[in-house]
């Protein structure tokens, strides 16, 4: 038997089954045809943060603010490893002044922190800016 994991979009954020030895292959969304694994960075809601913090990919979560310029400058880096690891894990984007509640629910004290998050539980925490390397590394260790 295949063993199936959920996987929401990056684009609609409805929930998808596949297929675990499929993923490297073009899987799409069911509901809108995007590719599931494109290896963007998704900015989310609240709601839309619930749907992938629900399903079975590893989430690697930044909490920014459009102010901070320390955020501005990981961006790009955090963009790279998006790219760099689109089958390991789901990379999100958290507007602290859009969803303040969410950076007080995950205690954010000082952005940018990125979160790890593995089956809806944040694992691993790092504060500052990472080079899409260190980023790879930090997220690939504590996976």
């Amino acid at each position: 038997m295949t063993e199936k994991m959920i996987v929401a979009c990056p684009s609609c954020h409805k929930k998808n089954r596949i297929a675990v030895d499929k993923r490297n292959e073009n899987a799409v969304c069911g509901q809108c045809k995007s590719s599931l694994f494109s290896g963007e960075v998704i900015v989310v809601n609240s709601d839309e943060f619930r749907a992938h913090q629900s399903a079975d990919m590893p989430l690697v979560v930044d909490f920014w603010a459009s102010w901070c310029g320390p955020c501005q400058q990981y961006a790009p880096h955090f963009e790279q490893a998006a790219k760099n690891m689109r089958y390991a894990a789901q990379f999100l984007k958290i507007s602290t002044e859009q969803e303040p509640h969410l950076a007080q629910q995950y205690a954010v004290r000082s952005i940018p922190t990125t979160l790890l998050i593995k089956s809806g539980q944040e694992v691993a925490r790092q504060a500052g800016v990472m080079s899409a390397s260190q980023l790879q590394q930090w997220a690939g260790r504590s996976s």
